[in-house]
């Protein structure tokens, strides 16, 4: 099992790359930047933690950049979005977004993606909050067209675009995994349909107990003809208790990932202490 650690990076948290470099140093195999272009001041979303949306949704940096400067400070920690927002964004320039960044890192990047919970804030993009899962699985699969065709297209309801001719293409062969974010059963049913991994939320209201759906997900795999192993499960907002890190170890999952503040090092650091120590308890 891998360890991760996400970070709403912003101006007055730790850099990107002091972050993954501490992670590196201290054997996390990955870290992690979400996504939110802006807070519509409207509010009417609610957040799905529960009560006021916290100052750090609202100052994240853009993901592709922090994450390039945190490949560059490292040599084998990957890098991932947790998660990139992908009805906000442009299939055809995140594409090369995603090949230039799994590009510069040598093949390290990591594309968790989610459907959102921002009506307003999709909205502003031009995104319906009622067909946005549609149009993130028809932008998923245009992308996925782009990084391993030589002259891909794609006709769908939402994207459309004729044969063309686009550059770089991924390092990683057939190209970077995307895992996708959601809970269950919806989130889970996009990872099956066309996702290379799924990523539920820990401790929060509406993901259920993954003691319980990661099971259950595992068996829609094999129902759809797929093997538990081409979709792996990532446990982010994972807490600090060595026993239930071991549970979700032997229950398979393949990467626990913790959210830390966006804060300073003085207040970032001692957390990262006290997560190697578990991450050699666990192996």
């Amino acid at each position: 099992m891998h360890f991760g650690a996400s970070m709403f990076f912003t101006d007055y948290s730790m850099t990107s790359a002091a972050l993954a470099k501490a992670l590196e140093d201290r054997g996390f195999e990955s870290v992690w930047a979400p996504e939110h272009s802006h807070i519509p001041l409207s509010r009417r979303s609610p957040w799905p933690g529960g009560g006021d949306l916290p100052k750090q949704y609202y100052d994240v940096m853009d993901p592709f950049v922090t994450l390039t400067a945190a490949a560059a400070a490292t040599t084998t920690l990957k890098i991932g979005t947790g998660v990139c927002l992908v009805n906000q964004r442009d299939p055809i320039q995140t594409a090369k977004l995603v090949a230039s960044i799994d590009q510069v890192s040598g093949g390290r990047f990591l594309f968790g993606i989610g459907v959102g919970w921002n009506a307003e804030e999709m909205e502003d993009h031009g995104t319906d909050f009622a067909t946005r899962a549609k149009l993130v699985r028809e932008r998923v699969e245009a992308m996925k067209a782009i990084w391993t065709q030589p002259k891909p297209e794609y006709a769908g309801e939402f994207v459309n675009f004729g044969p063309m001719m686009t550059w770089p293409k991924p390092v990683q062969q057939p190209h970077p995994p995307v895992i996708v974010g959601g809970a269950f059963p919806h989130g889970a049913r996009r990872a099956v349909r066309y996702g290379e991994g799924w990523i539920p939320l820990a401790g929060r209201a509406g993901y259920g107990d993954a003691f319980e759906t990661v099971p259950k997900f595992h068996a829609m795999l094999k129902e759809a003809g797929r093997d538990p192993a081409s979709c792996p499960v990532s446990i982010f907002g994972a807490g600090e208790n060595a026993d239930t890190l071991k549970r979700y170890r032997d229950l398979g999952i393949i990467r626990v990932t913790p959210s830390l503040p966006a804060a300073k090092e003085d207040e970032v650091l001692p957390i990262l202490d006290r997560w190697a120590t578990l991450i050699r308890q666990t192996g």
